[in-house]
């Protein structure tokens, strides 16, 4: 399989086409290669340089990534940028990248795995963004602690960025949100959910959280967004029969 053909299949997979108009990332192949077949993948969370150095290193024709280097308007190619591209190009390696629709995925996405690692049940798409709705509430049966369902989105242990403990300690009603989210809570408080689960904090929703006795947990952008990149790994080498890796590289942010 060429990287046209991946793009082919990706696009349909993941639903690329109907995010177009409402997503500041160049979803799809951002940067091309040639036409010789991938027999190796990799996937990380960010297009940064060390990605891809470790990308090269590792033999990857592509890497697949959820915040990839383009974002809604022109971008000069100097400094960070051309280094990133020319490190591509040179070693004859493509970059493709999937946000929202990886966000939203309803089997593959950030979310979908978030609310399964938490155990949600009734789920239902939640959180809309320019009309359309990339999150997903649901509810504990039983009811869990506050501090169960952090150790569930967070399972290495880790702390989440901050959390405000301003609702219920026992709870069933719960949406997700993953990556920059916060003010989608808002829109938690609206519908009466207990617990909010997104990847960064905000100043600015602390006191509506706190009047409205919402728990809300930024858990990392990171932390909330390693899920979907996993899951298509591994659809990609069930399905297609690519070689893939993970390249882990958190920002603790």
């Amino acid at each position: 399989m060429n990287i046209a053909e991946f793009d082919d299949w990706a696009q349909a997979l993941l639903g690329i086409p109907k995010f177009k108009t409402i997503d500041d990332s160049l979803n799809g192949l951002q940067v091309g290669r040639s036409a010789e077949p991938i027999r190796k993948m990799a996937f990380a969370v960010d297009a940064c340089a060390e990605s891809i150095r470790r990308a090269r290193d590792a033999g990857a024709q592509a890497l697949f990534v959820h915040h990839g280097l383009f974002w809604g308007k022109p971008a000069p190619i100097t400094g960070a940028l051309r280094g990133r591209i020319a490190d591509l190009l040179a070693a004859d390696m493509a970059l493709y990248a999937c946000h929202l629709p990886l966000d939203a995925h309803v089997e593959l996405g950030n979310n979908a795995v978030l609310a399964g690692m938490l155990g949600l049940r009734d789920i239902l798409p939640f959180g809309e963004y320019h009309g359309v709705k990339i999150g997903l509430k649901g509810r504990l049966e039983p009811a869990l602690p506050v501090d169960e369902i952090v150790r569930r989105v967070l399972p290495d242990g880790g702390a989440p960025r901050s959390l405000l403990p301003f609702g219920p300690k026992v709870v069933s009603r719960v949406a997700v949100v993953s990556g920059g989210a916060a003010f989608e809570s808002l829109q938690a408080i609206s519908e009466g959910i207990e617990l909010y689960v997104t990847g960064e904090p905000s100043h600015s929703i602390y006191h509506e959280a706190m009047e409205a006795g919402l728990n809300f947990v930024a858990a990392g952008h990171y932390a909330t967004e390693v899920h979907g990149v996993k899951a298509v790994a591994e659809r990609v080498a069930r399905e297609l029969g690519i070689q893939t890796i993970f390249i882990e590289y958190p920002t603790g942010l």
